[in-house]
């Protein structure tokens, strides 16, 4: 097992495993900065929300909706065209 795929000592001592479709914006930020290679702030998500992100009844982020709403976003503000 790669150290990247090994349990967190967190899960080792009994805490749940973070949810996808059920983050708060800071485990949010930091799921997004580890995966994408850049950083991402509570800030910057809190923004996003601002502008209409999508979150959960409870204020959590689902991921997938997050990001079809950036690919959403990005289409409309034209940032993606050559």
């Amino acid at each position: 097992m790669t150290p990247e795929h090994a349990p967190s000592p967190e899960h080792a001592q009994g805490m749940s495993r973070l949810s996808p479709a059920a983050l708060g914006v800071a485990d949010a930020a930091r799921v997004l900065t580890r995966i994408g290679g850049k950083p991402v702030t509570d800030e910057m998500l809190r923004a996003d929300i601002d502008a209409g992100a999508p979150t959960n009844a409870n204020g959590t982020i689902n991921l997938v909706h997050y990001a079809a709403w950036l690919v959403k976003e990005m289409s409309v503000g034209g940032a993606g065209g050559d």
